[in-house]
């Protein structure tokens, strides 16, 4: 039997005596799967970081597990809340695509109520989100929020993308769920549906900064 480093081609095998070597060099890579990166997703304005896809629709979602307690932090812009990106850094749903707007998040009679988890397990995952970001306000006064919304063809039940979302500033309590981000989603999917911005830049917009999504895009 021929020793192992007879068997690995000289430059590999120096490679392997250098501390600045990556494993991509000897072949390696990533498993695959729902829960990893998809590919880079490009923009009106340059190429965005890469979105996680997530598992679709499905018949029967099950409660997620959420971030670690107190591990999350809001961020704030002009004093609106931002998810914190290292908890939720969106997911978009493999079921939507560009080429299937029309028989998906654009088609007559809506998407969004035919893929949308039961309240049954989405207010489960609140309670346990709320604890991942600390947030100790009203809930009922909190959305619980998909960062890339349903009808942008964000993914469903991925914990990635959901965050409980504080109210606006100067929200009046007792006034139930009324944040400005969701006249931005409906702006964008209209635009999308329109053909005026393609799918992917909208997703972009949005994980980058919902604030700022609409100006971004040339949308206002």
């Amino acid at each position: 039997m021929r020793s192992a480093r007879r068997l690995v081609p000289p430059v590999v095998f120096a490679c392997l005596l250098l501390t600045g070597c990556k494993s991509t060099s000897l072949g390696t890579s990533t498993p695959s799967g729902s829960g990893g990166p998809s590919a880079a997703v490009p923009g009106n304005g340059g190429a965005g970081r890469a979105i996680a896809t997530g598992a679709g629709p499905q018949q029967h979602y099950t409660v997620q597990q959420q971030p670690a307690a107190g591990s999350c932090h809001y961020r704030y812009e002009h004093g609106e809340p931002l998810e914190d990106p290292k908890c939720t850094p969106g997911a978009i749903s493999p079921a939507v695509t560009q080429a299937n707007l029309n028989s998906t998040i654009c088609r007559k009679g809506g998407y969004t109520s035919g893929v949308r988890p039961s309240t049954y397990v989405t207010g489960k995952e609140k309670k346990l989100n709320a604890v991942s970001y600390g947030y100790t306000g009203s809930a009922s006064e909190a959305e619980y929020d998909h960062l890339i919304s349903l009808q942008l063809g964000g993914d469903p039940n991925d914990y990635r993308n959901l965050w409980v979302e504080p109210a606006d500033p100067g929200h009046r309590s007792s006034q139930g769920v009324n944040n400005k981000k969701d006249p931005v989603e409906t702006e964008l999917h209209t635009a999308v549906c329109a053909g005026r911005v393609t799918l992917a830049a909208a997703q972009q917009a949005i994980v980058t900064d919902w604030t700022t999504a609409l100006t971004r895009l040339h949308l206002q």
